[in-house]
Parts: C-alpha cells; sequence; structure tokens
C-alpha cells in the first residue's frame, strides 16, 4: 500500500557529534519518504557530514540560529507534503516506524498530531523523559507524561499499549497535518525552544481537534542533545514559556486565579533551586516572570469558554511532592 506523503524534517544545531549514530537508522527505517536535514547556521560539520556520508537527504540551510521554533517555521514553509514529522536529532527509530502513526491519522481527520512512544536511547527499558507514553497538563499548567511525572520515570512494561487521545505530543517525534500547521502559525516563534509543543498542541485542542499517542511505533529517544537538562536558559525558558502557554489558552474566567497559584508554586520551585546551590535557576525563575509581563500584551488571549479533554483537573504537584505518587497509574481523575 502506497504510504501517504510525509516529511521527516529533521532541524540541527551543532550536533554532528550525534549524527552518525542516529541518521542511518531514520534512513533505513524511512523507505518511501523525503528526509530533509535543516540547518540552523551550525559551527560545526553537520552540514558537510550529511553531504558527504548521506546524499540521498535534503539539506535546508538557514542564515542563522533561529531556535527551534523559528527554524522549523522557516524550513517548513518550503516543504510541501501533506504529514510533517518533525525530528529531533538524538532519536534512533525502529522498523515501520512511520507506518502505524500514519494509518491512524490517515483513519480520523480530527487527529491534528500524533506521537509514538518514546523509549530512552540510553536505558531502552524506559521511557524517556521527553514525551515518553503521550503528554498530559495539569489544571495549572504543569507538564508531565504518561511514564514519566516530573523526575520518576517508568520502565516500560507495556502498561501503556492502548492507542489514546493526550494532551501534547512530544515536539521529538512530533506528526502533525502540514495544512493545520501552517493554519495554526506553526511553532511560536517568541518561545525560541521548550513548551512550544505543547503551545501548538492546546490552540489545536481548543478548535476542536485531537492529539494521540500510538505504542505501535517507537523511537528511542537520547535528550538534552543541544541544551543540558539543569542549564539556567532551559529553566528560564520552560517557566517563561510556561506563563505564555498560560495566558493565550486558559479560558479568560481562569486566567487570574490561576496565575495567582501558579506564582505561588513558582516561588517554592525558585528558593528550592537556591537551596540547591543553583543560583542560576533560581534567578532564571523572576527573569521569567519579568519577561512574560513584557511579552503577554502581544498576545490575543483564547476565546476558549473551559479546558479541553485530557487536562489533569489537579496539582501534579501535590499529588507527586506530597503525596508521592510517581506512576501515572497513580492518579485518579485523568
Amino acid at each position: 500500500m502506497l504510504q501517504p506523503d510525509l516529511a521527516i524534517v529533521i532541524l540541527n544545531y551543532n550536533t554532528s557529534h550525534l549524527l552518525n549514530t542516529y541518521l542511518p537508522s531514520v534512513v533505513k527505517y524511512s523507505e518511501g519518504h523525503r528526509i530533509i536535514f535543516v540547518d540552523n547556521a551550525s559551527k560545526d560539520d553537520s552540514v558537510e557530514f550529511v553531504k558527504r556520508e548521506f546524499p540521498q537527504i535534503e539539506i535546508i540551510q538557514l542564515d542563522k540560529n533561529y531556535g527551534f521554533t523559528g527554524g522549523y517555521n522557516r524550513a517548513l514553509k518550503q516543504i510541501d507534503a501533506k504529514y510533517y514529522c518533525l525530528l529531533n536529532t538524538d532519536v534512533e527509530v525502529s522498523q515501520s516506524w512511520t507506518t502505524p502513526v500514519l494509518t491512524l491519522m490517515e483513519s480520523n481527520e480530527s487527529i491534528a498530531v500524533c506521537q509514538p512512544k518514546l523509549l530512552s536511547h540510553l536505558e531502552k527499558e524506559k521511557f524517556e523523559y521527553a514525551g515518553a507514553a503521550g503528554g498530559f497538563i495539569d489544571y495549572l499548567g504543569y507538564p508531565f507524561c504518561a511514564g514519566r511525572i516530573f523526575d520518576s520515570i517508568e520502565k516500560d512494561n507495556k502498561q501503556y499499549q492502548e492507542i489514546k487521545e493526550i494532551f501534547w505530543a512530544s515536539g521529538a517525534a512530533f506528526f502533525i497535518r502540514s495544512e493545520l500547521y501552517h493554519k495554526f502559525g506553526g511553532l511560536d516563534e517568541s518561545y525560541f525552544a521548550h513548551f512550544e509543543e505543547i503551545d501548538l498542541c492546546w490552540r489545536l485542542k481548543n478548535a476542536g481537534y485531537k492529539i494521540y499517542y500510538n505504542p505501535n511505533s517507537t523511537v528511542y529517544h537520547l535528550g538534552g542533545g543541544t541544551l543540558n537538562k539543569t542549564s539556567p536558559f532551559k529553566t528560564y525558558l520552560n517557566f517563561r514559556n510556561s506563563l505564555l502557554t498560560l495566558y493565550k489558552n486558559l479560558p479568560s474566567k481562569k486566567l487570574n486565579s490561576i496565575l495567582f497559584k501558579r506564582r505561588i508554586l513558582d516561588l517554592i520551585a525558585a528558593f528550592s533551586f537556591l537551596a540547591q546551590g543553583k543560583a542560576g535557576e533560581f534567578k532564571s525563575v523572576f527573569k521569567a516572570y519579568k519577561d512574560f509581563k513584557k511579552m503577554k500584551s502581544q498576545y490575543t488571549k483564547s476565546k476558549a469558554l473551559d479546558y479541553p479533554t485530557c487536562v489533569y483537573h489537579k496539582s501534579i504537584v501535590f499529588q507527586h511532592k506530597i503525596k508521592s505518587i510517581k506512576q501515572f497509574t497513580d492518579l485518579k481523575g485523568i
């Protein structure tokens, strides 16, 4: 059967050290699909390596580093396909990995986005932090996954083998209908990186579309290939972009009360960083709030009347930190 039109788009910035490990599987198991390597003006030899070792891969070279969001937006304007798969440079794919996802999306036009199962490349029996078995969010805007709550990561014991609706799909392996990507403005370039896929998924869900997880496709993600997990800049982006996402997508009637509760919890998080000797992360939280205040006026707030589906209407922070719940299956009401 002829596969639907898919472009696998890999955005790169200075990750030549990863390419020889991860690109071979993409080339081997993505037959019949275009593979496009987009370079965000890397300073290493990434482009030369791909040209030399993988001449079948198309290359788009950008004039500067536009971040994850701007890089993809500029590249995807140049790519004509029915579906896009935004794929990280540090992802190993498996045989026939695209087929289950595309078959599912072809069967239901209301599915805008889908992700495969994400396992760790370093510990293949475990889920991977960035997406695991699909993303969710609590009513205060804190993200988590089936298979991963904060830093508690589960082993894959086939406990998440059901195709199901989720709240957000991981940007590490993000399948989306191209028509909807462009109709909804793509990734928010103000974000630069982090939380951008959650924002896009929320916008799509507010418009009535669905986000899905399909465990019949598996990929293995290294994670942290561009920004270190404990980077103050990453902390800044996560806090700032989380607040922007709430501001843009929450029902107006809930916005003030949710932001008030978030300020309290984020303040606790900031001083927790300080107590751990992470002065950079401590400062990043306050910088995030300062810049959020400056940036929010550029956005039009959502007209949504309520939360969309797959929101956890309790505090995941309370459930994890106070009640010590570490497994997604132990959460009630989701």
